[in-house]
């Protein structure tokens, strides 16, 4: 199979390492020589790496680089019965892209994209064969996430999604279908993780690194919120936040903070500029937190009540399958168990309970309890 990739930024690169390693031919456009040449080093140290884990031989290191042609001529695309684009998140310059690219390959060509944020269908929109284009969207870094949303375009035929996702299951991923809605189902569902943890700080509920211990130690996720927005940088997820808020036509559950805002403008992006809500040059301190039990199990219960909540109403509107969801929550963010599961372990009418009071506290729309659990605890229904 050849698979053509447009982009070597870190998603691009990662997305021909995977196709490679799963032995495919791979053809890696960019219009600069430069990235081309920094994409192709960058992963002759990534192979290196490896062989010293021993996770691949030296053989195998050859084998996928050697899989890998990297050019900066669009028609070296002809002949792929594939092609991934992993540029810029602008409509229109993916849309320049997309037309030339239809001319050079075949009507049979799978034309995808790994976008996280712009519309399937809108993307589409400008081929002669729009039905044959899905979006393929990968996690970062590639080559270790394994969760990869599928999304059909309004366009898509059937035989086209069925394709791709055989695709991606075969390079060893963990597909989930999902319907063409901002965020698709990771990017929707998990903005509460992050919104609700920021609110609770700025209400003083409590500071940001015992909120962090209390998602950790009692709620069993890998990172608290405020470390994993520092790690994702605060100007790429206030962005994220932004673009979800305005594309669900401003419903107050995803409003973003002046407090994250006003982090990225301030340039403290995280990890990357060394300052977020944690220090990170050499030797900073950071405030130590406040590990009270009782607080710790509050502040878990209404961060997971809203995850639920947003979960369940995923499922409400048919964005994807349980199962589906709580694959990717767990897959694309690691979360502990699924979503949905856990709704089922603490009971139904208990995450109602939760999310009624929060509502009846601040009587704002973002507490609103999802149709579907309200009918569940009614019919005494689970999700699994």
């Amino acid at each position: 199979m050849k698979v053509g990739v447009i982009g070597c930024g870190t998603m691009g690169s990662g997305i021909a390492q995977v196709a490679s390693t799963a032995n495919c031919e791979v053809v890696v456009y960019d219009l600069s020589d430069d990235a081309l040449a920094k994409s192709k080093s960058a992963l002759a140290k990534v192979m290196a790496r490896l062989i010293e884990k021993g996770r691949v031989t030296e053989q195998q290191s050859h084998a996928i680089q050697d899989r890998i042609t990297y050019s900066s001529e669009l028609n070296q695309m002809q002949g792929a019965d594939c092609v991934i684009e992993a540029i810029v998140e602008n409509l229109e310059i993916k849309h320049k892209v997309f037309t030339a690219l239809e001319s050079i390959v075949s009507e049979d060509c799978i034309i995808a994209s790994n976008t996280s944020s712009l519309s399937i269908t809108s993307l589409a929109a400008c081929l002669q064969k729009p039905e044959r284009f899905v979006g393929v969207h990968f996690f970062n870094p590639a080559p270790l996430m394994k969760l990869v949303e599928i999304i059909p375009a309004v366009q898509t035929e059937a035989t086209v999604l069925d394709k791709a996702k055989a695709t991606i299951d075969s390079w060893g991923k963990t597909t989930v279908t999902v319907k063409d809605t901002p965020g698709f189902i990771v990017n929707k569902v998990a903005r509460p993780f992050y919104s609700e943890a920021i609110k609770m700080l700025e209400e003083g509920t409590a500071d940001f690194a015992t909120i962090d211990w209390a998602m950790k130690e009692i709620g069993g996720f890998r990172m608290g919120p405020f470390q994993l927005m520092d790690f994702i940088g605060h100007d790429v997820n206030y962005v994220v936040t932004e673009t979800v808020f305005k594309a669900f036509y401003y419903d107050g559950r995803y409003k973003p903070s002046f407090t994250q805002k006003r982090l990225a403008e301030a340039g403290y992006l995280g990890r990357k500029s060394g300052r977020g809500f944690y220090k990170y040059t050499e030797g900073a301190e950071n405030i130590e937190p406040t590990k009270d039990l009782l607080l710790g199990e509050y502040i878990v219960s209404r961060i997971v009540a809203m995850l639920i909540n947003e979960a369940a109403d995923t499922l409400h509107v048919n964005i994807a399958t349980a199962k589906d969801i709580d694959l990717a929550m767990q897959n694309g963010v690691n979360y502990p168990k699924g979503l949905l599961a856990w709704a089922d372990e603490k009971g139904i009418q208990y995450c109602v309970t939760v999310m009624d009071e929060l509502f009846d506290e601040y009587r704002e729309e973002r507490y609103r309890c999802s149709p579907i659990l309200r009918k569940m605890a009614k019919n005494s229904t689970t999700f699994f």
